[in-house]
């Protein structure tokens, strides 16, 4: 792994835990040698996590499309700030130059991305994993959703444990080193079952 992708709020959230795990998140990027590549703003748990890896010496890559720019604040002291034209456009371009995938607390659009990221492994589109940072449980009703998944047949069993949680960042970064990807049935095989 070079580049690790991390979704995380615009916001801080109400709780100095969740910007300490973006501290601790972006000091153990640049101690590891990895790359963080991320959303672009300079705000919420985005520039803090960005900040700490810029500090610790980490290589960071911001991608923020036009609309955002200055509502997210586009951070102007990173190593490269790509401003593109779509959401769309900028998450393709996260995926193609992150290995794997971090997911900090965050609102709706953290949700969204870590969802689209999941479902590409699922669909064999890339073979990247993608970890939940639980900080203070922040996490536990979307793994309680993704089991009720399971257990309502609208999630296949062998792919729910790809989902993983971490309780802490160095957690969550092995678990990323750690990934296999799964293995992708075709739509027909799958069918015939």
């Amino acid at each position: 792994m070079k580049r690790i992708c991390v979704f995380c709020g615009s916001a801080a959230g109400t709780r100095p835990d969740y910007a300490e795990a973006a501290r601790e998140t972006g000091r153990l990027l640049a101690a590891r040698g990895l790359g963080l590549v991320y959303g672009g703003g300079h705000v919420g748990l985005m520039g803090i996590t960005a900040d700490s890896a810029m500090q610790a010496g980490s290589e960071v890559i911001g991608i923020i499309p036009e609309v955002l720019m200055r509502r997210e604040v586009g951070h102007g002291a990173i190593t490269k700030l790509h401003v593109v034209d779509t959401m769309h456009t900028r998450k393709a371009m996260m995926a193609d130059l992150s290995d794997g995938f971090l997911v900090l607390p965050g609102g709706i659009g953290t949700l969204e991305e870590a969802v689209e990221a999941l479902t590409w492994t699922q669909l064999g589109i890339h073979p990247k994993g993608l970890v939940f940072l639980d900080t203070l449980g922040f996490w536990s009703r979307q793994r309680e959703v993704f089991d009720h998944m399971v257990a309502e047949g609208f999630l296949r069993e062998d792919f729910r444990p790809l989902i993983q949680f971490a309780a802490s960042p160095a957690e969550a970064l092995d678990k990323l080193a750690a990934f296999t990807p799964p293995t992708v049935a075709k739509w027909a095989e799958r069918a015939q079952r």
